[in-house]
């Protein structure tokens, strides 16, 4: 009983630190993606597994990789916050509000981002965007299980049923241990490295997608569901991996420019059976883009 009474207090703040844990391996790393120190995120997982009456993460000096029930957690974990994050834009378009959800793929901090926000916030400033960012196994970012309006992403990937306007096409390099023997080169080809393990997608992951980052083709090699984890098999297993050839890699790592492969598209994609279209926002920076026509107008908003 008492446990039942603990679990009806289990928060998502706790699932999202939790969470965090789970797909950083590490949680030092963890607590700065939740910017909080390591002290109190430790004692949350801590009362967690007390509550739960289960080890989540088997731990050592390297890190912490996920027990069984871990991983079972980790995934009822992603599915309920999922749904908490989907509930303010119910409750606004319930209520009236006009509302976006825009999915973004693994990092927020691309240019393109900054730039479509800046130029939708000044021709929509009523309207309440939500923000939901997806790791590396699902590139539409939730536009095909209907969890977002539009998506700020990277091909390819399957487009049945969506919509697709690029906006710019990025070179990609090889991730690489930085004493790799290969790691001195000035560029290199799928080819020279069709001998080696690579990190690969779970299983499921759009199939273009994933022959995309395996070098055009299925390669084996440990699964990676996070831009951090890419990293860290790379810098532990010695894999390889595929980044932009701009990218700034962690200590450790390299990148060499890969030639052979077709730069990677930055995208924005949505729904083609959208609902309520209408005429996007007359500027530079979003009229070649769904953003305004993806905006969810419901009866005008109560006095």
């Amino acid at each position: 009983m008492d446990r039942v009474n603990r679990m009806d207090r289990l928060e998502l703040r706790t699932l999202r630190y939790f969470a965090a844990v789970a797909e950083e391996l590490h949680f030092g790393r963890a607590a700065v993606r939740l910017h909080m120190s390591q002290p109190p995120l430790s004692r949350a997982i801590r009362a967690l597994e007390a509550d739960l009456g289960a080890t989540l993460f088997h731990r050592t000096s390297a890190g912490v990789t996920l027990t069984g029930a871990g991983a079972v957690l980790l995934d009822e974990a992603r599915a309920l916050l999922d749904r908490a994050a989907r509930v303010p834009a119910r409750v606004a378009a319930a209520s009236g509000a006009a509302t976006l959800t825009v999915g973004i793929l693994g990092d927020s901090t691309d240019p393109d981002v900054v730039r479509l926000a800046d130029a939708y916030r000044r021709h929509h400033p009523h309207v309440e965007v939500t923000v939901r960012e997806t790791d590396l196994t699902d590139p539409t970012c939730g536009l095909h299980a209907g969890l977002v309006d539009v998506a700020l992403t990277r091909g390819p990937f399957d487009p049945t049923g969506l919509a697709t306007r690029a906006l710019r096409a990025d070179p990609v390099g090889a991730l690489l241990r930085a004493d790799d023997p290969l790691a001195g080169r000035a560029s290199l080809t799928p080819a020279e490295l069709a001998d080696r393990r690579w990190f690969r997608f779970p299983e499921g992951t759009d199939p273009l997608w994933q022959a995309y980052w395996n070098g055009g083709e299925p390669r084996p090699g440990p699964v990676v569901r996070t831009v951090r984890e890419c990293q860290q098999v790379v810098l532990w297993n010695g894999t390889v991996g595929m980044t932009l050839a701009d990218h700034v890699p962690a200590d450790g790592l390299t990148v060499v420019p890969l030639t052979g492969l077709p730069p990677s598209p930055v995208v924005v994609a949505w729904p083609r059976t959208d609902p309520n279209p209408r005429p996007p926002p007359p500027c530079s920076c979003t009229h070649q883009t769904p953003l305004g026509s993806a905006t969810r107008h419901r009866r005008p908003r109560p006095a």
